[in-house]
């Protein structure tokens, strides 16, 4: 089978490489990948790192992250086949795949929350992932039916529908008039701002760099929206909001917005920090305490979130953000990275394979 993967630690370029068609054992199940959705995290991944601020740079060959690294962890495909002990899985049926992987055995996992499991094995990170023809997933409890829904727009479910729920949850339920603020409104942030909307909320108020991406966001139920530039970003929004917030959602989550979320609260508020651009806050202890504040990180969703973001697309109550399609060859992988790198996207990049 044909991938597309960073060959080695230390390079950022992409190549087509070839590699065995892996055959199901025990309870695996493999699928033709059908569509794989690029994400914000891919060019970090593709970049070998993450930025820590002063503590320098988190690499992924440190963190067991093996070579060539095959991304993609937004995957809807076809089942090919299954291993003798995988049961309730129909071949040829169209699946979700839930990449979220734990170990299965700690107390974390068996809670459900395998997302949060220390020993991760994430498809697209630890495993290989969806740029490629062929996907091996390890249990169908991880295969999400998708019944009806565009295979495009439910590929984008499985991190960026899963994220910005998760986190809306983070600060929901709250009055619906109570301003909670979305900093960054690219594809998970737009989603965000719909879920928020979706479940009731009115008072979301968007930030963004690009204008359009403000646009689509007051589209999607944004009912304020600042542009930041030179000036104070937290003396901006407090301006449009009319006082201190009762939430902030971060999906940039750098030094500038991070202490800018800080300043914005409210006593009793919560920061839910979802971005991985990188850097770190000084915040005055003293204020964490006296103002009774939550900074809370959130990373994608567990496995029953995804099947409730599944079920309320099914049920048209899901947010649906701009999809971009692409093609699932070298060249489309590098391109949609590189137009995610730069800005340059507004909505989601979608890379559609062939079921055959």
């Amino acid at each position: 089978m044909q991938a597309f993967a960073i060959s080695e630690s230390g390079t950022t370029e992409l190549s087509e490489i070839d590699l065995p068609t892996p055959t199901p054992q025990g309870t695996e199940v493999l699928l033709k990948v059908t569509r794989s959705g690029v994400c914000h995290t891919d060019t970090h991944l593709r970049a070998g790192y993450y930025d820590l601020g002063r503590r320098g740079h988190m690499r992924l060959v440190d963190r067991g992250v093996p070579y060539p690294l095959v991304m993609g962890h937004e995957v809807v495909g076809v089942v090919k086949a299954a291993g003798p002990d995988a049961s309730g899985v129909e071949i040829g049926s169209t699946r979700l795949v839930y990449p979220w992987l734990g170990c299965g055995e700690c107390a974390v996992c068996q809670d459900g929350r395998e997302n949060a499991c220390p020993r991760g094995r994430n498809i697209g990170v630890a495993r290989p992932g969806g740029y490629s023809d062929y996907l091996i997933v390890p249990h169908p409890r991880y295969l999400v039916d998708i019944g009806g829904l565009d295979p495009s727009w439910a590929a984008t479910l499985a991190c960026s529908g899963l994220t910005a729920y998760s986190a809306a949850n983070k600060v929901l339920p709250l009055p619906a008039d109570e301003p909670v603020v979305v900093i960054g409104v690219g594809g998970v942030g737009l989603t965000a701002v719909a879920t928020l909307s979706a479940l009731g909320h009115k008072a979301i108020c968007a930030v963004d760099m690009s204008e359009t991406n403000l646009a689509a966001a007051q589209e999607l139920g944004a009912s304020t929206t600042v542009t930041p530039d030179d000036q104070d970003l937290s003396a901006k929004v407090l301006a449009v909001t009319n006082g201190p917030v009762a939430a902030v959602i971060d999906f940039v989550n750098n030094d500038q917005t991070a202490s800018a979320a800080f300043d914005m609260l409210a006593k009793g508020g919560r920061m839910v920090q979802v971005g991985l651009f990188g850097g770190e806050v000084t915040i005055p202890t003293a204020l964490l305490t006296l103002k009774m504040l939550t900074i809370e990180g959130s990373f994608v969703g567990t496995l029953s979130e995804l099947h409730k973001v599944v079920e309320l697309a099914k049920q048209g109550k899901a947010p649906h953000v701009p999809v971009v399609d692409a093609a699932l060859d070298l060249q489309g992988v590098t391109h949609s990275l590189d137009r995610l790198s730069t800005g340059g996207v507004t909505g989601r990049i979608v890379l559609k394979g062939s079921a055959h």
